[in-house]
C-alpha cells in the first residue's frame, strides 16, 4: 500500500507564496524595464549614447587619441556607409538568422541554457545582434537570470520599435573591437588606417572574426594568429551562406593585411597634453562629474605634428646623452588663437625616471631667453633704442656683481641690436639696471609669466640673464604675445565640449588681450629676426629656411638649453636638460635645443602663407652713420650708412659731419654736426 506524502500549510503556503513571487516577477519586471528604460528607447541617438561615460579627447580635426573612465570611442555612420560585405560578415559569424527572428532565438536561447546549467554558471548567453544591443547600449554586465529576462524584454521591444536595419545599424556602430574602438568606423581607423567604406572582404573577415574576444583576438595587441584563424572561419561562414564565392573567399584568405602601427593607437601619443586637458576639466566640472560624463573633448592637438616634435625631442637628445643630457620637451602655439598645437613633456613616457613628469608647464631657469621681456620693457619706457650705444666691457655692478658673456670676450660699444640679437650679457645687465628689477617683473607679469611673482627682493641684476624659474608654456607664450605684436591670448588646449548627447557645453574663447604697444613688439621682432645681426655669434646655426624670430637661452653650468621663436603664425619652444637639475656637458641653447626648434618649426610652418610684418605706423626708419646713432643728413650717399627702426619721439636728435674723400664722395665723420 502506498504511503501518502502529506504537505504540510506552512510548506504550502511557501510554495504558493515562491509561484506568486515568481509571477510577479515574471509580470512585473517586463513591466519595470520598459518604464525605467523608456526614455532610452526613444530615438538610436538616445540608445547609442545611454552608456556613454568618462572623457573622450579628439585631436583639433576631431579624431579621438587618448580617453579616460573608461570612455567610449564611437564614430556613428549610416548603414550606407557600410559596406554590405561588412554587414554581411558581422550577420554570418554573430546571427546568421538576423533577419528572420524577432529579437531572439529560441534554440540559441536553449542551448546556452543547457551549457549555463552544465557549468553551473550564466555565462553563456547564445545572444543575437539585437540582445547584443540591448547588452552593450543599455544594460549592466552582470549575468544573471533577471539580467537575462530584462535582456529579452528590451530586444522585443527594439525590434517593435526599429527596423532590422535601423538595428544593424546601431549595433554595428557601437560593439567594441578592441584598442579602444566602438563601432566599425573606428575599428577600420585603428586597425587599417581607413574608413569602413574602403574595407576589403578580408579586412571584414578579420574584424568580424575578433567580436568574441576583442581584446585577446586583436591583431596588434593580442594574439595575431589567432585573430586570422578567426579571419579565416568568417570567410567560410560568409561562403557557405552564400555571401560571397569561393573564389572570393580563397582570395580573401591570401590577401596580406597591413596593420596599423600601435603608436598611433588611442592613448598611444601626447600624453602629457591630455593630463593636462584631463586636470583642466577636473579644475572645472569636478571628478565625480567628468568620470560619469561622456564628455567628447575637442582640444587643439595637431597629431601629425605632435608626432614629428616627439621625434624630433626623442632623436635630437639621443644624441646629447653622451653630453649628459637625458630629456627634452617642447611647445608650438598658435599665434594668433594661443592654441597648444603640440606639447611634448619628455623624450619618453614610459621612462620611470623621467617620463611621467611634463616639463612643459615645470618651471626652470631659462637664460638668455629671458632678455627679451626685460629689453621690450626698456622700450616700452623709451629707456633704449635699437641704436643705443651700450657697454661691453668688464663690468662690475652694484653689490660686486660681475657678468660675463658666454665667449668670454669683450665687443667695446655696441648697439642695442647687437647685444640683443647675439644674447650679450654685459650689455643685457646694463639695460636691466636702467629697467630696475620692480619693471621687469611687471613686464614678465603683462606677458603672461606668473611663477616669478611679484616680490623683487627675491632677483637682483641677473633676473635678466633668466636666474628665475618659468616653464616652458608660459615662456613660448611670451613671444607668441611679441609674435601678434602685443596681444595676449591665454594658452588654450580645449576648443569645444559636447555632453553624450551631442549639447555644447562649452566653446573656447580665443580673443586676446593687449598688453604691449605693437611699435615695442615690433622692435622686439625686428632684432630677433635680424640673421645679419646674429651671425656675429651664431652663424647659420638659428637660420630656417623659412624667415623667424628665434633666441636661445642656457642657464648657469648648463643647466638647461632652450630656444624660443616664432614666424607671424607659430611661436615654437624647446627645453633641453636633466629633470634633477644635473649640469650638461656644454650643452648651449644653439647646440642642445635649436635643432630640435629648427626641425618643429619648418614643419609648423609647412604650406603655411606667411606674410612678414610691415612697421606700424609709430615706427620710423632712419638712416645712421657707421655703428653709432647719429642721423647721416638726407644729403649724404654712403655705403657706410645703415637703416634702423625708431618708435617716433626716440629716433636720435644729431646729425653726422660730413667731409669729402679724394673722389669727391661725401663721407660722414663720427662727429655730429651743431
Amino acid at each position: 500500500m502506498r504511503r501518502r506524502i502529506k504537505i504540510s500549510r506552512v510548506a504550502k503556503r511557501e510554495i504558493f507564496l515562491a509561484l506568486g513571487v515568481f509571477s510577479f516577477l515574471l509580470l512585473f519586471v517586463p513591466i519595470f524595464t520598459y518604464y525605467y528604460f523608456a526614455k532610452d528607447l526613444k530615438s538610436k541617438v538616445a540608445i547609442m549614447n545611454n552608456k556613454d561615460t568618462g572623457v573622450e579627447l579628439l585631436t583639433r580635426d576631431g579624431k579621438p587619441f587618448f580617453m579616460f573612465y573608461h570612455a567610449r570611442s564611437h564614430n556613428y555612420i549610416p548603414l550606407s556607409q557600410i559596406p554590405l560585405l561588412t554587414q554581411e560578415a558581422v550577420i554570418s559569424s554573430e546571427d546568421k538568422n538576423f533577419y528572420h527572428h524577432p529579437g531572439f532565438s529560441i534554440r540559441g536561447i536553449i542551448r546556452a541554457a543547457y551549457i549555463d546549467l552544465l557549468h553551473q554558471n550564466f555565462s553563456n548567453g547564445g545572444s543575437t545582434i539585437t540582445q547584443q544591443l540591448v547588452k552593450n547600449a543599455l544594460l549592466n554586465s552582470k549575468k544573471d537570470f533577471l539580467r537575462k529576462y530584462q535582456e529579452l524584454t528590451l530586444a522585443l521591444e527594439i525590434e517593435r520599435r526599429y527596423s532590422k536595419q535601423e538595428i544593424l545599424e546601431m549595433y554595428l556602430n557601437s560593439v567594441y573591437f578592441g584598442e579602444g574602438a566602438f563601432g566599425i568606423e573606428n575599428a577600420a581607423e585603428v586597425y587599417f588606417g581607413k574608413h569602413a567604406r574602403n574595407l576589403t572582404v578580408a579586412e571584414d573577415g578579420l574584424l568580424a572574426g575578433i567580436l568574441p574576444a576583442p581584446s585577446e583576438l586583436s591583431p596588434i595587441s593580442g594574439n595575431r594568429q589567432a585573430a586570422l584563424a578567426r579571419q579565416k572561419y568568417v570567410l567560410q561562414e560568409m561562403e557557405s551562406q552564400g555571401y560571397i564565392t569561393a573564389g572570393q573567399a580563397e582570395q580573401a584568405k591570401k590577401e596580406k593585411l597591413h596593420f596599423v602601427d600601435k603608436k598611433t593607437a588611442i592613448n598611444a601619443i601626447a600624453p602629457h597634453f591630455a593630463l593636462m586637458v584631463l586636470s583642466e576639466l577636473r579644475q572645472k566640472y569636478g571628478e565625480e562629474t567628468i568620470s560619469r560624463s561622456g564628455f567628447k573633448v575637442k582640444t587643439t592637438l595637431d597629431p601629425g605634428l605632435q608626432r614629428e616634435a616627439e621625434k624630433a625631442v626623442s632623436q635630437h637628445v639621443q644624441k646629447l646623452v653622451s653630453e649628459n643630457a637625458s630629456n627634452g620637451a617642447a611647445v608650438v602655439l598658435d599665434t594668433q588663437t594661443g592654441e597648444i598645437l603640440t606639447m611634448v613633456g619628455s623624450t619618453d613616457w614610459r621612462n620611470p625616471q623621467f617620463g611621467k613628469m611634463n616639463m612643459a608647464i615645470t618651471p626652470r631657469s631659462v637664460g638668455s631667453s629671458f632678455k627679451p621681456i626685460v629689453y621690450a620693457a626698456a622700450f616700452k619706457e623709451h629707456l633704449i633704442t635699437p641704436a643705443t650705444i651700450l657697454k661691453d666691457v668688464p663690468t662690475k655692478f652694484p653689490g660686486g656683481y660681475q657678468p660675463k658673456d658666454y665667449d668670454r670676450k669683450y665687443r667695446g660699444n655696441v648697439t642695442v641690436r647687437r647685444a640683443l640679437s647675439n644674447s650679450l650679457n654685459i650689455p643685457a645687465v646694463e639695460v636691466m639696471q636702467e629697467v630696475g628689477v620692480p619693471d621687469a617683473l611687471n613686464m614678465a607679469s603683462r606677458l603672461g609669466i606668473t611663477s616669478l611673482g611679484n616680490d623683487a627682493s627675491q632677483y637682483g641684476l641677473s633676473l635678466v640673464l633668466g636666474s628665475g624659474e618659468v616653464s616652458l608654456l608660459q615662456l613660448t607664450n611670451v613671444y607668441a604675445t611679441f609674435a601678434t605684436g602685443g596681444v595676449l591670448h591665454t594658452p588654450i588646449s580645449i576648443l569645444q565640449i559636447t555632453d553624450k548627447n551631442g549639447k555644447t557645453i562649452f566653446h573656447a574663447n580665443t580673443h586676446g588681450k593687449r598688453v604691449l604697444g605693437s611699435d615695442t613688439a615690433f622692435l622686439i621682432t625686428s632684432i630677433l629676426s635680424d640673421e645679419r645681426a646674429r651671425h656675429e655669434e651664431f652663424g647659420n646655426l638659428l637660420d630656417t629656411p623659412e624667415k623667424a624670430a628665434v633666441k636661445t637661452g642656457t642657464a648657469e653650468d648648463y643647466r638647461d638649453s632652450l630656444t624660443l621663436g616664432y614666424t607671424p603664425s607659430v611661436a615654437v619652444g624647446v627645453w633641453v636638460g636633466n629633470n634633477n637639475n644635473a649640469p650638461m656637458s656644454g650643452v648651449a641653447g644653439s647646440l642642445g635645443a635649436a635643432p630640435i626648434w629648427k626641425d618643429i618649426l619648418v614643419y609648423a610652418t609647412r604650406g603655411r602663407k606667411e606674410t612678414w610684418y610691415a612697421p606700424p605706423s609709430d615706427i620710423i626708419e632712419l638712416p645712421l652713420c657707421g655703428s653709432g646713432d647719429l642721423l647721416l643728413p638726407l644729403r649724404a650717399s654712403s655705403r657706410s650708412a645703415r637703416m634702423e627702426y625708431f618708435i617716433r619721439g626716440t629716433q636720435p636728435v644729431r646729425y653726422c659731419t660730413l667731409s669729402a674723400t679724394p673722389s669727391g664722395e661725401m663721407t660722414p665723420t663720427t662727429s655730429p654736426s651743431p
